[in-house]
C-alpha cells in the first residue's frame, strides 16, 4: 500500500489475529523497544546497545547481605574446584542458591556474557550444593554488583562475514575433562557466547580442539542458513583457532594424522568435509589474540578487562 500507515495497521491487525489471542499485543515503534527486561536500543546508527539494568538492579536488591558486596572478578581461579570439603546447604539456602543462578543465567545469556564462565560452574551445582558454591554464587553477584552499569554493544562490520572463535583448557574438571570455549561475532560485540565442559574424555589439547570444532559445526551451518533465509548473503564463515596440528587435522583429515592421532574417530572428520565444501573456514589466531579463551577459564586483573572490553565492546 503507498500509505504507511494503512500497511502498519493491516499488519498489526493480522499479527493481533494470530498471536493475540491470550492477550492483546503490546506494541512499540521507534529506536528503543523495552522487550522482557531488555531495554535494545538502535539509537546510534550501526549499533545496537542491550541492557538489563532495571532487571539488575531488582536482582541485586533480592539479594540476601552475604551475596553482596564488591568483587573485580567473576569466579576465582579455583573456580572449578570441587575436591575441597565442604557442607551441604541447608533447604532454603539450596532454593535461594538455585533461584539466583538461574536469574544470572537469563542475564548471561541476553547481554553479560561476561558472566558466563562463572554460570557454566554455577548451573552444575543446583542440584545438592555445597558451602564453597555458595561463596562462588557470592563472587559472581557481587562482581555483578561493582559492574551493574555494563552495556553489551554489538557491531556488524561486514553483514557477509561471520566470525567464530572456538578454544578449549586441557583437563582442568575433577575428572580431567577439557573446558570448552565458542563466540560469535559480525564485528565488534559477543553476539553468541558459550562455555561448557566437554562431554569426552581427550588424549592431547589437539584432540580436543577437533572434538570441539566437530560439535560446534553444525551451529555455524545453522547461523548460516539462517542468516540466508533472512535475505543476507554470507560469503564466509571463518572459525578462528591458536592450535595449529588441530588445523591441520581439520583441513586435510587423515592425510595429517600421525601415530598419535590415528585413533580419532573417523566422525570427527565431517570437519574435512565442510572445509573442502566451503561451508566453513579455518584460520590461525595467536593464543593471546584468542578471545574465546575467556569462557575456558576464569581470567584475573588486567586480562579479564582486556577481554571483557572486547566481548562486550567497551570502547
Amino acid at each position: 500500500h503507498v500509505i504507511q500507515k494503512v500497511l502498519d495497521s493491516q499488519i498489526q491487525l493480522l499479527l493481533e489475529h494470530k498471536f493475540g489471542k491470550e492477550a492483546p499485543l503490546i506494541v512499540t515503534q521507534g529506536k528503543v523497544h523495552d522487550y522482557l527486561g531488555m531495554v535494545i536500543d538502535y539509537s546510534i546508527d550501526g549499533t545496537v546497545r542491550v541492557n538489563l539494568h532495571k532487571y539488575i538492579r531488582d536482582f541485586l536488591d533480592e539479594l540476601p547481605p552475604s551475596l553482596r558486596g564488591r568483587s573485580n572478578t567473576p569466579a576465582a581461579s579455583h573456580i572449578f574446584d570441587t575436591n575441597a570439603p565442604s557442607p551441604p546447604l541447608d533447604v532454603e539456602d539450596s532454593k535461594t542458591c538455585y533461584h539466583h543462578t538461574m536469574q544470572l543465567l537469563y542475564l548471561c545469556k541476553r547481554a553479560r556474557p561476561d558472566l558466563q564462565i562463572a554460570l557454566a560452574f554455577l548451573t552444575t551445582r543446583v542440584r545438592g550444593p555445597l558451602a564453597t558454591d555458595w561463596n562462588k554464587l557470592a563472587k559472581a553477584c557481587k562482581y555483578l554488583d561493582d559492574t551493574q552499569d555494563l552495556v553489551l554493544t554489538l557491531e556488524a562490520d561486514y553483514i557477509n562475514l561471520v566470525n567464530w572463535y572456538i578454544d578449549a583448557a586441557f583437563a582442568v574438571h575433577a575428572d580431567l575433562k577439557r573446558h570448552n570455549g565458542r563466540m560469535l561475532t559480525m564485528g565488534k560485540g559477543c553476539l553468541y557466547g558459550a562455555s561448557a565442559r566437554q562431554r569426552l574424555n581427550t588424549k592431547s589439547p589437539t584432540e580436543s580442539e577437533l572434538v570441539g570444532v566437530s560439535n560446534l559445526l553444525p551451529q555455524i551451518i545453522w547461523t548460516r542458513n539462517f542468516l540466508e533465509c533472512q535475505g543476507y548473503q554470507v560469503n564466509e564463515s571463518v572459525l578462528y583457532q591458536d592450535n595449529q596440528s588441530a588445523i591441520l587435522l581439520e583441513k586435510n583429515g587423515r592425510a595429517s594424522s600421525s601415530k598419535r592421532s590415528r585413533h580419532i574417530n573417523i566422525r570427527y572428520f565431517f570437519v574435512t568435509d565442510q572445509v573442502a565444501s566451503v561451508k566453513v573456514t579455518i584460520k590461525y589466531c595467536l593464543t593471546k589474540e584468542m578471545i574465546a579463551d575467556f569462557f575456558t577459564k576464569p581470567f584475573q586483573g588486567s586480562k579479564l578487562k582486556k577481554f571483557r572490553d572486547l566481548i562486550l565492546n567497551i570502547q
